[in-house]
C-alpha cells in the first residue's frame, strides 16, 4: 500500500510538473473524468465543468476540427492506429481557441470489439502552433519573394557530390524535382559556350582554393530557352576543410535585356550626338570644316601666333567658272566636282593647315606656324597648280581655275572675322586682275580700309557710350485708317554732330562684328519698348531691320533666345523682321531655316526694298516671308514715271500671286495713297503719314491720329 501511495504521488508530481491534462472516458456510459489541469487549459475550474461528458468535449471543440476528431477515433476503434492522436482547437472560457495535442488509447473492449473505456492526455501546444504558422507564413513569403525576384538557391555537398536546388531554381530551369535530378555536370552542359569556361574555372577555384565567386552567365533552360543568370558561391568549412558550397541562382534576363536596350540606346544617342557634332562643325558635302569650326580654328591660330611669335596667312579661295559647270551639267555633277576640287586642295596643303568651306564654291584656308610669307606663297601657288589639270566626272571633261586673296597676321592686326573679310576683298582684286592668280591684301596702303577702321572705332565708342537711339515711323491701312505697325529706325545722337541718320554710320560697320552687336541691340530695345507701351495700353507691332549677315550668323538664334528670355513678356505677333532684298544673301537655304525657327516664336518677316535687288523673284520664292515692302524709289516717282508705276503694279500683283501681303514705302502725299489704293495696295508708310519720331512722342501721335485722322484716302 505504501509503495502504491508513493507511486501515485510521483505520478501526480509528474503530471503537475508537465502541466498535462488527464482524461478518462467511459465510452459505454459516456462519462468523462478529468484532472484540474484539463479544465485549466481552456480557462475553467474542474467544478465549473462538472459533470463532464462526451458532449461537453464536443461543445468546446472547434467545428472545423470535429470531422478530423471523428475520423481519428474511427480509425483507432477499427484497429488502424495504436493511438488516437490529433491536434485540435478547444474553445477557451474567454472565447478564443487554444491548440491542444490530444492523445488517447482504448484500454477495454466489449464482445463486439468496440472500446468501452479510453484514457489519454491533453497538452497545450498553442505556442508551438503559432510558431509553426509564423514559420509557414515566412516560408510562403520567402517563396513568393523568390518567385517574384526569380531568385533560387543551390548547395553542393563535397562529401557525397549531391547538388540541391530550391523550388525557384527548378522553375528558372523550367523543370521540377520529379522531372530533373541536378548535377554539376548537367549544369555545365546547359551553359552557353561563352559561359562554360568562366563557370568551370570559378567552380574549380571554389572547391580547391576556397575562392568565392559572383558570376553573370548565359544558360539554356531544360526547354531550350537562353536566359541570363547570376550565381554566387559561399564556402562552408569544417575543421578547416571545405565540406560544402552554396549560393544563389537568379534569373536576371529582364535586367540584362534592359541593360542591353539601354546600352543600345546610349550607343544610338552617342552616334546621333557625334553626327550632330559633326554636322555642327563640318560641311555635309565636302566634309571640310564649316564656318563654325573655322571660327574656332581661327581663334586658336591667333592665340598660338601671339604666344610663339609666328605668322599666319588667311586665304580666301573662289572658283572661277564653277557657276557655268553647275548651269551646264546640273547640281549633282557640280557637287561631285566641288568635292574633287576640295580633295585636290587638301593634297597640297600641310597636315595641320585648315581648309574650310565658306559657302558655295568659296573656301577659306588658314596657314599657321609660318616662318615667312614666302612659305605661304609657295603653298598657295601649289593650290593654283593643283587644279590646272582637267577633271573627268561621269564622262564629262571639266575644268576651273581659282582666284585667291590672302592677308597676313600680325601685319594685318585685325579680328578674326575682319581678317577673313580682308582676304575676301583681296580675292575680288585677284578676279579683277584676270582670275587664276593670287592677290595679297595691302593693309598699310589701303586708305579706304584705314578710314573704315577709324569710323568703326568711333561707332563702337558711341555704342558703348549709349549714344544710339531708336525712332519709330508708323504704318497704316489707308482703307481703314488703322495703325498697323511701327518701324524701328536707328539713329546716332552724336555728341558733336547731332542726330545722324543710318547712312552716315551703317556702311562702315557692314560685315563686321559691330553689325551683329548693333543688330542684337536693336531687337532688344524694340522688345523692351513693346513691353513698355503694352503697360500703357498700346499694342502695336514693331518691325526691325535685320541684315542678312546677322541672320546668317551661326549664333543668331542663340542670341535671339537670350533676348526673348530676358524680355519674358514678349508676345507672339508683336515683332517683325525686315530683310533688305537689295543685300546679297549667299546662303538662302540657311536664311530660310532661320525664318522658320523665328516663326515658331511668333515673329513675322517682310522683304524690304523689294524690286531694287537682283534676286527679287528668287528671294520671294525661297524665303517664306509674310509681306513685301515696295521700295520708296518706285513709289515716290510713280505719279510722273509710268515705268515706276508699272513696276509698283507688278510687285503688287506678284505679291498676291505668292500669297504675300504688300506695303508701300515713300507715301508722301494723299495722291500717292489714292493711286496705291486703286492698284490694290492698302498698307502704306511715308512722310505723308508721319515722319520717324522718338518713342516718347508715339503715344501722343497715336491719340491725335485716332481722334481726327488727317488721312482722307479711307473715303476712296
Amino acid at each position: 500500500m505504501h509503495e502504491n501511495k508513493i507511486s501515485t504521488e510521483v505520478k501526480e508530481l509528474v503530471l503537475d510538473a508537465t502541466k498535462v491534462g488527464v482524461w478518462d472516458w467511459s465510452v459505454e456510459k459516456n462519462g468523462l473524468v478529468c484532472n484540474e489541469r484539463w479544465a485549466e487549459i481552456i480557462g475553467y475550474s474542474l467544478s465549473e465543468l462538472m459533470p463532464i461528458d462526451y458532449q461537453t468535449w464536443i461543445d468546446v471543440l472547434h467545428p472545423d476540427d470535429l470531422p478530423k476528431a471523428i475520423r481519428n477515433f474511427d480509425y483507432h476503434c477499427q484497429g488502424q492506429s495504436d493511438l488516437c492522436e490529433l491536434e485540435v482547437r478547444l474553445k477557451h472560457k474567454n472565447g478564443h481557441y487554444v491548440w491542444i495535442l490530444s492523445t488517447g488509447k482504448a484500454i477495454s473492449w466489449d464482445a463486439d470489439g468496440k472500446p468501452t473505456r479510453m484514457i489519454g492526455i491533453h497538452q497545450e501546444i498553442d505556442f508551438r502552433k503559432r510558431q509553426e504558422e509564423l514559420l509557414a507564413t515566412t516560408t510562403e513569403l520567402l517563396k513568393e519573394s523568390q518567385r517574384i525576384g526569380k531568385l533560387g538557391g543551390w548547395q553542393f555537398n563535397l562529401n557525397n557530390g549531391e547538388l540541391i536546388w530550391t523550388d525557384e531554381t527548378y522553375r528558372i530551369y523550367e523543370t521540377a524535382p520529379q522531372e530533373f535530378t541536378p548535377t554539376i555536370e548537367l549544369v555545365v552542359s546547359y551553359l552557353h559556350s561563352d559561359s562554360k569556361k568562366i563557370f568551370q574555372d570559378a567552380f574549380d577555384a571554389a572547391i580547391k582554393l576556397g575562392k568565392e565567386y559572383d558570376l553573370e552567365l548565359e544558360t539554356y533552360t531544360t526547354k531550350g530557352q537562353l536566359i541570363d543568370v547570376r550565381t554566387t558561391c559561399n564556402i562552408t568549412y569544417s575543421d578547416g576543410v571545405i565540406i560544402k558550397i552554396s549560393g544563389i541562382f537568379q534569373d536576371i534576363s529582364d535586367e540584362k535585356n534592359n541593360q542591353r536596350k539601354l546600352e543600345k540606346s546610349n550607343q544610338v544617342l552617342k552616334e546621333v550626338n557625334e553626327k550632330l557634332k559633326y554636322a555642327a562643325n563640318y560641311d555635309q558635302l565636302t566634309h571640310l570644316p564649316n564656318r563654325n569650326l573655322l571660327a574656332d580654328r581661327m581663334q586658336q591660330a591667333l592665340i598660338k601666333a601671339q604666344r610663339y611669335n609666328k605668322n599666319i596667312a588667311i586665304a580666301f579661295l573662289d572658283l572661277d567658272g564653277f557657276k557655268e559647270v553647275n548651269d551646264a551639267y546640273g547640281h549633282d555633277i557640280g557637287d561631285e566636282f566641288l568635292c574633287f576640287v576640295a580633295n585636290r586642295f587638301k593634297t597640297v596643303i600641310r597636315e595641320h593647315d585648315t581648309l574650310a568651306r565658306f559657302g558655295g564654291d568659296e573656301f577659306v584656308l588658314i596657314l599657321d606656324d609660318l616662318d615667312s610669307h614666302q612659305q605661304a606663297r609657295d603653298i598657295l601657288q601649289r593650290i593654283l597648280s593643283s587644279i590646272a589639270e582637267n577633271f573627268v566626272i561621269k564622262n564629262k571633261l571639266l575644268s576651273v581655275t581659282v582666284s585667291i586673296g590672302v592677308t597676313f597676321y600680325p601685319e594685318d592686326d585685325s579680328y578674326a572675322d575682319i581678317l577673313i573679310r580682308h582676304a575676301d576683298q583681296a580675292m575680288y582684286r585677284a578676279k579683277e586682275q584676270g582670275k587664276n592668280c593670287i592677290h595679297e591684301f595691302d593693309f598699310e596702303n589701303d586708305v579706304a580700309i584705314k578710314q573704315q577702321y577709324r569710323e568703326l572705332e568711333y561707332i563702337s565708342k558711341g555704342f558703348n557710350n549709349k549714344e544710339f537711339v531708336l525712332y519709330y515711323q508708323p504704318k497704316i491701312n489707308m482703307k481703314t485708317n488703322e495703325i498697323i505697325g511701327l518701324e524701328a529706325l536707328i539713329r546716332w545722337q552724336h555728341p558733336t554732330e547731332g542726330l545722324l541718320p543710318p547712312f552716315r554710320f551703317l556702311p562702315y560697320i557692314e560685315g563686321s562684328s559691330m553689325e551683329i552687336e548693333l543688330g542684337k541691340w536693336v531687337i532688344d530695345q524694340a522688345i523692351k519698348q513693346l513691353n513698355e507701351w503694352r503697360s500703357i495700353g498700346i499694342t502695336i507691332p514693331i518691325s526691325v531691320n535685320v541684315s542678312p549677315l546677322q541672320l546668317q550668323h551661326e549664333d543668331f538664334i542663340k542670341q535671339l533666345n537670350e533676348v526673348l528670355f530676358l524680355n519674358n513678356n514678349f508676345q507672339a505677333g508683336q515683332l517683325e523682321f525686315e530683310i533688305l532684298e537689295s543685300s546679297i544673301i549667299k546662303d538662302t537655304q540657311h536664311i530660310a531655316d532661320v525664318i522658320n525657327q523665328c516663326k515658331q516664336y511668333g515673329i513675322c518677316f517682310s522683304l524690304d526694298d523689294f524690286g531694287t535687288g537682283y534676286s527679287s523673284l528668287s528671294y520671294l520664292r525661297k524665303l517664306m516671308t509674310d509681306a513685301v515692302k515696295i521700295d520708296k524709289s518706285f513709289v515716290i516717282d510713280m505719279l510722273e514715271d509710268m515705268d515706276d508705276q508699272a513696276i509698283v503694279k507688278s510687285i503688287i500683283e506678284l505679291s498676291k500671286t505668292f500669297g504675300r501681303s504688300v506695303i508701300a514705302e515713300g507715301v508722301e502725299t494723299k495722291e500717292h495713297g489714292e493711286q496705291l489704293l486703286k492698284m490694290g495696295c492698302y498698307k502704306a508708310q511715308g512722310f505723308g503719314i508721319a515722319r520717324p519720331m522718338t518713342a516718347c512722342a508715339v503715344p501722343a501721335w497715336i491719340q491725335l491720329w485716332n481722334s481726327s485722322p488727317p488721312w482722307i484716302c479711307a473715303r476712296i
